[in-house]
């Protein structure tokens, strides 16, 4: 029997794991986004050659989720706030601002991954509440 298996891609992981490795550096993290993919939602007048840079600081952000379908959260673009949603396969690359390092990924990645639900598209995802990382306990006295 010559089963194919579908694994996950690593792309979602290696992007939370390069945000926190920026962020905890006190760079500025950019991710570089394919403007032309589906479900890509981001101001269309920032797009250049189809492609966006997104500065996705926890300062410049708000209500940050990444989850392993998707990158949501809110922006400020000429002082009007707007919803950004990034499904995974538009992530080109994320690198810090500062120096340039980070990673650029395989554009192939996603050609034979078959997820066993459809991701919802932005219009019908509701994004998780932000969550401080605090323990859930609290003193009581």
């Amino acid at each position: 029997m010559n089963e194919t298996i579908s694994i996950t891609p690593t792309r979602p992981y290696m992007v939370r794991a390069l945000y926190q490795w920026i962020e905890d550096n006190a760079l500025t993290p950019y991710l570089m986004v394919d403007a032309t993919a589906k479900n890509v939602q981001v101001p269309t007048e920032h797009i250049q050659d189809g492609r966006i840079v997104l500065n996705i600081a926890s300062r410049a952000t708000g209500n940050m989720s990444m989850e392993n379908d998707y990158i949501h959260f809110s922006a400020r673009f000429g002082g009007i706030s707007q919803e950004i949603w990034v499904p995974l396969p538009a992530v080109m690359g994320i690198y810090a601002k500062e120096n340039q390092q980070g990673m650029f990924f395989d554009p192939n990645e996603y050609e034979n991954y078959q997820p066993e639900e459809e991701a919802d598209t932005p219009k019908n995802v509701k994004p998780k509440p932000k969550r401080d990382n605090k323990a859930g306990l609290k003193v009581l006295k």
